[in-house]
């Protein structure tokens, strides 16, 4: 029979502790693995939030031109345009008493004798004058029953053309409280989200853990009619829309 010395014995009892702390280690390592995988279940979820907004401001431009051989002609037809209309929107109860502006912007002289490419050939007139008179109101809906009647202005010799900066013509119809119907929006939208993943957790036999992260879309201003040719810009009525997308840890 072998007898083991004080030192031998030493080295195998540090052995043995030594195994049993990388086994214990190695348990809870596995224990640890099983514990991320848990806490990687998730589910994203979308949510929806829309409003009906009016719009309370519009933008409305009106291009007026006049054209004629003698350039004073040209701009006294010009001025005669310009009493007419301002005459036109007070009668249409829009005026600066009520909070609407009439500014007048991008005054334009072209001669033609100066054009490189003919001058004024062909019987047209030499001079021709353009303006563009810009409406800007808080009553949109007034705005808006003025340019349906905006035929009473050439029948009274104003002449009027479309296309600019301003697009092809008619009033721009502005929402300017987006603001206000943000916070409601944002808690709807998540609300709706919550939903769709509690629902996904009880087809799923889990249940929810929590948001691990979250983010909001971008707040959109679209037409209330969608359809081809409709915008935002030209109705009173539109629709505010935001998704925010949330992701849930299940459990």
């Amino acid at each position: 029979m072998t007898s083991t010395n004080p030192t031998t014995r030493q080295t195998l009892g540090a052995a043995a502790v030594v195994a049993l702390g990388l086994a214990a280690a190695g348990a809870l390592a596995g224990a640890g693995v099983a514990r991320v995988r848990t806490a990687d279940r998730t589910v994203t979820v979308r949510g929806l939030s829309e409003r009906e907004a009016r719009a309370d401001l519009a933008i409305w431009p009106l291009r007026l031109v006049a054209a004629d051989n003698d350039l004073a002609a040209a701009n006294a037809q010009l001025a005669r345009s310009l009493a007419t209309v301002r005459t036109f929107l007070r009668a249409q109860g829009l005026d600066s008493a009520r909070g609407t502006e009439v500014v007048l912007q991008n005054f334009e002289v072209a001669d033609a004798a100066t054009n490189q490419y003919g001058g004024a050939q062909g019987g047209g007139s030499r001079f021709v004058i353009r303006q563009t008179v810009i409406v800007r109101s808080p009553e949109p809906a007034a705005v808006q029953a003025a340019s349906q009647r905006v035929a009473e202005l050439v029948s009274a010799g104003v002449v009027l053309t479309s296309g600019g900066e301003y697009g092809q013509g008619g009033p721009t119809f502005v929402f300017t409280g987006l603001n206000a119907l943000k916070p409601a929006m944002i808690a709807e939208a998540t609300a709706r989200a919550r939903e769709g993943a509690e629902q996904f957790a009880r087809d799923s036999r889990a249940s929810l853990a929590g948001i691990r992260r979250a983010s909001q879309g971008v707040f959109e201003i679209l037409p209330r009619d969608q359809a081809p040719g409709i915008t935002a810009e030209g109705q009173l009525v539109k629709t505010v829309r935001v998704v925010t997308t949330v992701e849930y840890g299940l459990r």
